[in-house]
C-alpha cells in the first residue's frame, strides 16, 4: 500500500496563483504583500504588533534582540525541542538556561523555573511544543514576581489558545515559524509578534540593515526580510489554517479513541491543542517500533531525539528527568489534514498491532 507521509506541506493552485501575480509584478523582494501578510497575521493574536521575517529562527534572534537581551543575560528555557530555542539566546551573547518539562504535556514545567532563576535572569523563553500551548498563567505570575520578560516561541502552534486566548498574546513577544511542514506555511518565513511598538520599530530595523529609510541605517541590521513571494503564500494560507487546524483536532480525536497500545497526547482543560504534531509515548522498544511502524508504511518520526543540553554547541553536565524519558520514548504520527479515514485507520491499526507483537 502506498505510504503516509508524516508531514505534507499543503500548497493550492490559490496560493500559486497568489505567486504568479507578484511574479508578473515585477516586485519581488519586501514590499506591499508583507505588509499586508503582517496585517493579517495581527488579527490572529488579538491585533498586536507584527514583523515578518524569513524564518522563524531569524525571528527568534530579532525578538531576543529588540526586548534588550545581550551578553551577560540568562533565558530560562526547555531542552526538549528544536535547537533554535537556544540557538538563539547564544546568537545574541546570552546564555540559555535550560529547565525540565512536565511529563505529560512536554512543555517546560511552571514548577521549576523559579529554582533556575538568578540576578543575571533576564527572560523566559517558552516553547509551546507540537501545537499544544504552555501552562502561561502560572509562567506569567512568576515573570511579574521577577520583573522577567517572556517570549513565546509558537513556531508550532498557529490558533492554539488558553480559554480562548491565543498563543502570541501572553508575552512580550512571539515567534511563529512558516517552514513548510508548519500548520500552514509562506514557503519559508516567520512572523515576530510584540506587546509594544518600541521592541516592534526596533525589529524592522534590525531586519532590514538598520534601516527604516533607505540608507538611513539607525543601528547595525541584518538582512532577515520577507520576499512578497513568501508574504503572498502566508496571506493565501491564512484563509485556510482555520479549516486545517479543525481536521488536524479532528483527525487526533479519532486516534485518541483508537489507540490503544500507547499513550496519546493530553490536552488540559480549557486548552486548544492545534495538532503540528500527533505525539505518542512508547516507553518500550520506541526505535523498533518506529522500524516496523516504517515497514507498513506509516511515516514516522522522533521530535526530538537529543537533548539541546547535550548537543556539542551546548554541553552542560546537568540531568533533566523528564526530557531524558522524552527523547528515549517519543515518536510523532502522521496527522496532517490530508489525511484520509482510511488512512486513519491504517494508521491507528498499525500502532496498536505493533504494540501487542512488542509487549
Amino acid at each position: 500500500m502506498k505510504s503516509i507521509p508524516v508531514a505534507k506541506p499543503l500548497v493550492g493552485r490559490d496560493d500559486i496563483r497568489a505567486v504568479v501575480k507578484v511574479m508578473k509584478s515585477g516586485g519581488l523582494a519586501q514590499g506591499p504583500q508583507v505588509g499586508r501578510f503582517e496585517k493579517e497575521f495581527s488579527n490572529f493574536v488579538g491585533g498586536r504588533e507584527c514583523v515578518a521575517v524569513n524564518s522563524g529562527t531569524s525571528g527568534l534572534h530579532v525578538a531576543l534582540l529588540s526586548l534588550g537581551i545581550g551578553p551577560g543575560d540568562e533565558v530560562i528555557v526547555p531542552s526538549f525541542t528544536f535547537a533554535a530555542t537556544a540557538n538563539s539566546v547564544a546568537l545574541t551573547g546570552g546564555t540559555p538556561v535550560f529547565v525540565d518539562i512536565d511529563a505529560s504535556t512536554y512543555n517546560i514545567d511552571p514548577k521549576l523555573i523559579e529554582a533556575a532563576i538568578t540576578p543575571r535572569t533576564k527572560a523566559i523563553q517558552v516553547v509551546h511544543l507540537y501545537g499544544l500551548p504552555a501552562d502561561m498563567p502560572p509562567i506569567i505570575e512568576i515573570a511579574k514576581r521577577h520583573n522577567l520578560l517572556i517570549i513565546e516561541d509558537a513556531a508550532q502552534a498557529h490558533l492554539a489558545a488558553i480559554e480562548g486566548n491565543p498563543v502570541g498574546t501572553f508575552g512580550d513577544a512571539a515567534v511563529f515559524s512558516f517552514y513548510p511542514t508548519k500548520n500552514m506555511t509562506s514557503g519559508e518565513g516567520g512572523m515576530v509578534v510584540f506587546a509594544q511598538p518600541e521592541p516592534a520599530r526596533l525589529a524592522r530595523l534590525l531586519r532590514n540593515q538598520g534601516m527604516e529609510q533607505r540608507y538611513q541605517n539607525e543601528v547595525v541590521g541584518f538582512n532577515l526580510r520577507m520576499t512578497d513571494i513568501h508574504a503572498a503564500i502566508g496571506i493565501s494560507q491564512l484563509a485556510k489554517v482555520k479549516n486545517w487546524t479543525t481536521k488536524r483536532q479532528e483527525n487526533a480525536d479519532y486516534l485518541n479513541l483508537k489507540i490503544e497500545s500507547a499513550v496519546t497526547p493530553i490536552t488540559p482543560m480549557g486548552f486548544e491543542h492545534v495538532y503540528h504534531q500527533y505525539t505518542i509515548r512508547i516507553k518500550k522498544h520506541r526505535d523498533a517500533f518506529s522500524k516496523k511502524l516504517t515497514e507498513l508504511g506509516i511515516g514516522n518520526s522522533v521530535y526530538y531525539p537529543t537533548q539541546v543540553h547535550k548537543l556539542p554547541s551546548f554541553r552542560r553536565s546537568i540531568d533533566l528527568v523528564n526530557t531524558q524519558s522524552a527523547t528515549e520514548q517519543v515518536l510523532s504520527l502522521p496527522i496532517h489534514p490530508s489525511l484520509s479515514k482510511r488512512d486513519l485507520k491504517r494508521i491507528a491499526s498499525a500502532v496498536n498491532q505493533i504494540g501487542h507483537e512488542l509487549n
